[in-house]
């Protein structure tokens, strides 16, 4: 069992985030669902939380209502292995939502992401302060994150 498990609140939306989520990440599903009844608080029949896994990391959703609301303040990081990865999480997650610099976008439920080469740690933790300083640089000037561009500042072009 996964000892912490991120838990995400939405007003409504739990059941559509979820199956959008799955859609997106290879080896991820929706665990269960629970659903409101007669008690509510929700209308009887929707969603009330939704576990649901991407690439094994567990998650749950949950419809409470409009009390809360997501911000960039807690986001999730994802290590993509080559610029693929980037472009193609990228392109998904950002339909609907609205991107930022550096690897950061919020999807069309509020959720924030920070869609990030691997490479691009590497590169901003070399021993040599001024190539270090030269991707740093670069990936501030980068809303999606360009691997190219980044070796480029990295050997100094």
């Amino acid at each position: 069992m996964q000892k912490i498990t991120p838990f995400l609140w939405f007003d409504g939306q739990a059941e559509e985030a979820a199956n959008f989520y799955v859609s997106i990440f290879a080896d991820s599903k929706i665990d269960g669902i629970s659903r409101y009844g007669d008690a509510g608080p929700g209308p009887k029949g929707s969603a009330m939380t939704v576990s649901f896994q991407l690439q094994g990391q567990k998650f749950t959703a949950l419809n409470g209502g409009p009390n809360y609301k997501f911000s960039p303040a807690i986001s999730f990081l994802v290590n993509c292995e080559d610029q693929k990865e980037v472009d193609e999480l990228w392109d998904k997650l950002s339909v609907g939502g609205k991107t930022n610099q550096c690897a950061w976008l919020t999807d069309k439920f509020g959720v924030t992401w920070q869609i990030v080469p691997k490479i691009l740690m590497e590169l901003m933790q070399d021993k040599d302060p001024v190539k270090s300083q030269r991707v740093f640089k670069a990936m501030l000037k980068m809303t999606k994150i360009d691997i190219e561009g980044l070796k480029r500042a990295y050997r100094g072009e």
